[in-house]
């Protein structure tokens, strides 16, 4: 089989690799154009860095549905593309090759269809997630499914550590869903789309933190966006990102009574700095003061003074 690849960012290349491992033909990669910035004064994508080092043909379309582009796949005959971590492809492209367009996602679907399921289902505080290979369809994320598998989420686990779980996963069942279509195996199955969830793309904006929650909800939130963007209060004039957080904190003890203020904060000065919640408090263990690199919270209190 020819295989045509497309994706960009490192959630994409291990499947990128096991294809490569198991002796599958990548006709071409395509991904995303480079971008300004960067030691050499462009930013290349993971997945074209990975594609260099392996020789590989390269396509950096600006445009889906540039004639040139269109042509340029059509010359490569490829059998099937796969979809890992791309952007939203025309007709054009998805429906070229005989075997069809093939997409890896990154949630049991039709739950959480959208741009970032890994960090809804963790904002959701969900117990379990998983990975789908579908073939695509004019809607997103609602073609006929091939393969799942489910993944647990820890009740610490952040986004970012999810992700690098299940990017190692999902390079496994693209290879076991390319194995089953080389074979014509594969029974494809309609999406119970009443069962749909949404998960839609996130914004820097909408990263603040509601203390006007549940302690649970807090914690389930600020884990969700942990690496990025991070979710962010004000604390002492300044934005504040919360990167790790915990229901509870062996360094605390109780405040004899003592009350907050929903949304305000608390600190021994030394081991603990907790916001009070709709329902107790959330403590604080690793974050970044703008400006400032991320650190633990408790180099955090030895080099910041409280109310300066």
């Amino acid at each position: 089989m020819r295989i045509i690849f497309m994706g960009t960012p490192a959630f994409a290349v291990p499947s990128l690799e096991i294809l490569l491992e198991n002796g599958y033909e990548i006709a071409a990669v395509v991904t995303a154009p480079d971008k300004p910035g960067g030691r050499q004064g462009i930013q290349q994508s993971a997945v074209k860095q990975f594609a260099v080092r392996k020789g590989l043909k390269i396509l950096q379309p600006e445009r889906l549905k540039d004639p040139v582009f269109l042509e340029a796949l059509q010359v490569l005959k490829a059998d099937l593309q796969i979809v890992v971590a791309f952007r939203m492809l025309p007709e054009a492209v998805w429906a070229m090759p005989p075997l069809g367009t093939m997409n890896l996602h990154g949630s049991l679907l039709p739950k959480y269809r959208g741009a970032a399921p890994i960090n809804w289902a963790v904002i959701n505080g969900e117990t379990e997630t998983g990975l789908t290979t579908f073939l695509l369809k004019h809607e997103i994320d609602t073609g006929d499914l091939l393969y799942q598998e489910k993944v647990p989420i820890g009740p610490d686990e952040t986004a970012g550590e999810l992700h690098d779980n299940m990017m190692q996963i999902g390079a496994a069942l693209v290879l076991r869903s390319v194995q089953s279509i080389e074979r014509g195996e594969t029974k494809p199955m309609p999406q119970a789309d009443i069962e749909a969830t949404h998960a839609p793309k996130i914004f820097a904006e909408t990263c603040r933190i509601n203390f006007d929650q549940p302690t649970v909800s807090v914690h389930n939130f600020i884990r969700g966006l942990n690496p990025y963007p991070g979710a962010w209060t004000i604390f002492e004039g300044k934005n504040m990102k919360i990167l790790r957080s915990s229901l509870d904190n062996p360094h605390h003890t109780s405040d004899s009574g003592q009350t907050n203020q929903i949304g305000q904060f608390s600190s021994d000065g030394k081991s603990f700095l907790k916001f009070a919640t709709s329902d107790g408090y959330i403590f604080v263990l690793e974050l970044q003061l703008e400006g400032k690199k991320r650190m633990s919270i408790k180099d955090f209190l030895n080099g910041y003074k409280l109310g300066s």
